[in-house]
């Protein structure tokens, strides 16, 4: 259970505080003999995404890897609300990532933005070209709420934008209990959601019928909220498994007084309790051994 970060990264402390997480640091990462190290992107699209980095990294760094996080931000996206300088120190263009070392596994984060049609995102097109990118380039893809949305949507799956946001933590219903990552989640498991859109389950359905999708996770609340191609190239989860209990309690209390969003469903964000952890572990661990698996078998075959 090992992150390798720079000296100056700002978690630091946060990091070595809970005990069960090594830190690394980057440049004396060469001390450290290891087999199991892995190098994994994230395009981080979160307004205040420095403050979010810490719900990633948990999410990775609970897990028998030892981690190297490659941050990687748009050219066609503004970072108004990061602390100032910030993006350039720690972040680089996606379009460098050809000339690095190889990513073992690539995520791409949510952003509050489900409300708009796709084609008016300013940096739609450039997140178009990622995503097909990505899927040529590495072993797997993980989109996280708005993200996955964005790939089924290129996989020809309807967006709904709901009257009503989805705000809670949800019981889903595992559906494919022999899959590589999904067969080691219980039968039912816990999982917080915080979107104002969703996917059409009919065109799921459809897409699964041709052979484009599969589902793995549903809920009458929640349509499918977990699925993936079948090439297992592309993972899709809408929920937000990789949420620290604080981030869904900053949003609760953040929107307590907005109209427009309903109170929290299943989580009292007052006395904050995090029930999905072994949700967000358990993903996170078979989602990483599956993307070793394949990164040390194309690793074999150069």
């Amino acid at each position: 259970m090992s992150l390798i970060l720079p000296s100056d990264y700002h978690s630091i402390n946060v990091i070595q505080q809970n005990n069960i997480i090594h830190w690394i640091p980057q440049d004396r990462k060469d001390d450290y003999q290891t087999s199991n190290r892995m190098r994994i992107g994230i395009l981080n699209l979160m307004p205040l995404g420095h403050q979010y980095e810490l719900n990633i990294l948990n999410s990775i760094g609970f897990t028998n890897f030892e981690i190297e996080p490659v941050w990687f931000k748009l050219k066609t996206h503004t970072y108004k609300t990061w602390p100032e300088g910030y993006v350039e120190k720690f972040y680089t263009n996606y379009e460098e990532v050809k000339d690095q070392q190889p990513l073992d596994g690539f995520i791409i984060t949510g952003t509050p933005i489900e409300h708009l049609d796709f084609e008016e995102v300013t940096y739609w097109k450039e997140i178009i070209n990622i995503i097909n990118d990505s899927r040529d380039r590495f072993p797997s893809t993980l989109g996280l709420c708005w993200a996955g949305m964005a790939m089924a949507y290129l996989l020809g799956v309807k967006k709904i934008v709901y009257k009503s946001k989805l705000f809670g933590v949800y019981q889903l219903q595992n559906i494919a209990q022999n899959h590589p990552i999904m067969g080691a989640a219980d039968s039912t498991f816990p999982c917080p959601q915080s979107r104002n859109a969703g996917m059409d389950n009919k065109d799921i359905e459809k897409a699964e019928t041709k052979g484009d999708l599969r589902a793995l996770a549903y809920s009458d609340e929640t349509g499918y909220p977990i699925y993936e191609t079948p090439d297992h190239k592309q993972l899709i989860h809408l929920g937000h498994p990789e949420y620290n209990s604080s981030r869904l309690a900053y949003e609760a209390e953040r929107d307590i007084d907005n109209p427009d969003v309903p109170p929290i469903t299943n989580f009292d964000f007052a006395n904050p309790s995090n029930i999905w952890k072994m949700h967000r572990h358990t993903f996170f661990q078979q989602w990483l051994n599956f993307c070793y698996e394949k990164s040390h078998q194309i690793s074999v075959n150069r």
